[in-house]
């Protein structure tokens, strides 16, 4: 036969596990101090969501939500805290809430310079643009298996493969956020006299803020979907009950561990799409 695929198949998959080892074996130093800040944000996240009394983080999540959209986004945030209190799950639901937040913070530390730099450099954009693609088109799971041979297993990692896979949406919309703002706009502040960075700072920025804030709110839920798929190696979470229901055939433990994953999305998603809103819709809205 002209292609005989088991004769001549490509070895592959041999050749990803002796890039993983070699990278293992020989820059495991480096790992960890990546790892070093991601597990010192976590845990104090972690922490002081577990250790504020459920009333305190209730009154906070009201004042929150009430802020960024409406009294009635709050009252919901509160109810539906409430409710996955009241199913058992607060402790899990606060290290899922930890796991989150610790993953935005370090997806806007890193995506939105990276954004901004795609913005202003038409040949780092084509660059990365192949990258971000694999990041979003990489099925979730297959994150796990690097991230526990170079970070161990637990929630630290989870949280460095949440990064990772969570991350495209918000440099893409910084990117196109920026390009988007009109350039009459931009030939003005240079008109004025406006410095480079003046323009990217308080023109472009502030007027690309509402693309950048959607970018924020999917990469919130990208990092909510695969914080609950990181419980495979150990993350913890609402993750946990999920799987240890599904192993177990309990189907109460996965639904009420799939519901309240679902009312922590759905008062996520509204809290972090009313930032993206301009006061005078706030306002109309509310």
């Amino acid at each position: 036969m002209i292609f005989d695929f088991e004769e001549a198949s490509i070895p592959l998959e041999s050749w990803i596990e002796i890039g993983v080892n070699w990278l293992v074996d020989n820059f495991r130093p480096q790992f960890q101090a990546v790892k070093w800040p991601v597990e010192k944000t976590l845990n104090g996240i972690d922490g002081l969501l577990q250790m504020a009394p459920p009333i305190v983080f209730l009154v906070l999540l009201f004042i929150i939500a009430w802020r960024a959209a409406n009294w009635k986004v709050g009252v919901f945030g509160v109810l539906t805290f409430l409710l996955v209190g009241f199913l058992g799950l607060w402790q899990e639901t606060m290290t899922t809430l930890a796991m989150v937040i610790s993953a935005v913070v370090f997806c806007v530390i890193v995506g939105v310079p990276l954004g901004i730099i795609a913005a202003r450099s038409e040949r780092f954009a084509d660059s990365i643009r192949p990258l971000l693609d694999a990041m979003q088109t990489t099925p979730a799971f297959v994150y796990l298996v690097p991230v526990v041979m170079l970070f161990s297993i637990g929630t630290v990692a989870g949280v460095i493969a949440t990064i990772i896979f969570s991350m495209p949406p918000i440099i893409r919309l910084t990117n196109l956020g920026i390009r988007q703002v009109r350039e009459d706009v931009v030939e003005a502040a240079h008109a004025f006299g406006a410095t480079e960075s003046q323009i990217l700072w308080k023109v472009q920025f502030p007027l690309a803020l509402p693309t950048i804030m959607a970018g924020l709110n999917q990469t919130m839920m990208l990092s909510l979907s695969m914080v609950v798929i990181a419980a495979l190696i150990g993350a913890g979470g609402l993750g946990e009950p999920v799987f240890e229901g599904l192993n177990s055939l309990r189907v109460g433990l996965a639904g009420i561990g799939g519901l309240s994953i679902v009312l922590l999305a759905m008062v996520l998603d509204r809290i972090s799409q009313a930032l993206g809103v301009s006061k005078h819709t706030q306002k109309k809205e509310g």
